[in-house]
């Protein structure tokens, strides 16, 4: 993976975390926001699943030719 797939998916975790932080810490009584930051990380999680796929696409299409 390059850099831009290394800081997609760690974008995806820190989204993922707060997700669940929102969704299990009653002090914050966010449940709403648990759902908007989880979608993020799904977003965020089909960036990176995109990002790699393509690498691999082009790194392979390089060793064809």
């Amino acid at each position: 993976m390059t850099e831009d797939s290394i800081l997609i998916a760690t974008v995806c975790l820190i989204w993922a975390a707060l997700a669940a932080l929102y969704a299990l810490v009653p002090m914050f009584s966010m449940p709403g926001s648990a759902v908007v930051w989880g979608s993020g990380a799904v977003v965020f999680l089909g960036l990176t699943v995109m990002t790699a796929a393509r690498e691999i696409h082009l790194k392979s299409a390089a060793k064809r030719r």
